[in-house]
């Protein structure tokens, strides 16, 4: 499991633009969005820095959710 703190999501369309994204990197893995916490957690085979730099793409700033 992936998860990054995306402090810069705030609302239903960021959650939806990063799904998107994760989404186009790593079609077959799934995708929580905590907008709460601004968590986004990704399960499944998924390349870590891939996703990173899906995120980033999106226009978002991810960073390693520390717990």
């Amino acid at each position: 499991m992936l998860e990054f703190r995306v402090q810069d999501m705030t609302c239903g369309h960021c959650a939806g633009a990063i799904t998107k994204a994760v989404k186009q990197v790593a079609p077959q893995a799934s995708v929580e969005v905590d907008l709460d916490r601004h968590r986004v957690r990704v399960q499944g085979e998924a390349d870590g820095e891939a996703v990173k730099a899906a995120i980033a793409d999106a226009g978002y700033t991810p960073e390693p959710a520390g717990n």
